[in-house]
């Protein structure tokens, strides 16, 4: 409101000068941007990204599938293990990590690693598949059963996005996009502001280097 004030006041002032109507104009440009501009390019924003990862969240779910498995034995050491059982478990792993929420650095060196066992399951498309993954419970036994994510295939996947999660980081997006604006726009009218006064104040020192050795003389008409 001040900075349409500003405009306004500037519009017929006697002493108004050409910088101070552009300056006026620039806050009040920055003033739309971040009030107008900038929310509307977040909305756009996190509606593109929310149809995005719901997209790849639906196609996930079409793809992936919540499998039965059953504890074979304990995994041997990881210099033992099949390297395509070593690779399965590893993308687990990362995959699980992804999806639990950040813990406390002290909790985490606390908690112990979950245990390694050898796993048999069936894939969708009804072939056999055994490999080394973490275990659901601690301790695991022989011929406990619980279920993981795999492929149409059997491969071993991570689960798939929540529709939720996806929108909570569309919001997320779409608020950076707005923020970025804003500060973008802000940052412009200072830098503008900035030039302005760098150029009134060029124009005052040669004013007084004009007028200056004259000053305060009798016959200088001062």
């Amino acid at each position: 409101m001040r900075t349409a004030m500003g405009v306004w006041r500037w519009r017929r002032n006697p002493l108004r000068r050409p910088t101070d109507l552009f300056e006026a104009w620039v806050a009040f440009t920055a003033l739309v941007c971040v009030l107008v501009v900038a929310p509307a390019i977040g909305w756009v924003a996190g509606l593109s990204v929310d149809g995005t990862l719901q997209r790849a969240a639906r196609e996930q779910r079409q793809e992936r599938h919540l499998v039965p498995a059953v504890v074979v034995r304990p995994a041997a050491g990881p210099d033992e293990r099949p390297a395509e059982a070593q690779a399965q478990a590893e993308a687990q792993e990362e995959v699980q990590d992804r999806a639990e929420p950040a813990a406390d650095p002290a909790v985490q060196r606390s908690s112990p690693q979950r245990t390694q066992i050898v796993a048999s399951w069936t894939a969708p498309d009804g072939s056999s598949h055994q490999g080394t993954v973490p275990a659901a419970e601690e301790p695991p036994h022989p011929g406990d059963r619980f279920r993981i994510w795999t492929d149409e295939r059997g491969r071993v996947v991570g689960q798939p996005l929540d529709p939720a999660a996806a929108s909570f980081h569309a919001g997320m997006a779409g608020l950076a996009a707005a923020i970025s604006v804003a500060v973008l726009a802000e940052t412009v009218r200072r830098l503008v502001v900035r030039r302005l006064m760098h150029h009134r104040y060029v124009r005052l020192d040669r004013a007084w280097a004009a007028v200056g050795p004259d000053w305060g003389r009798a016959d200088a008409g001062s």
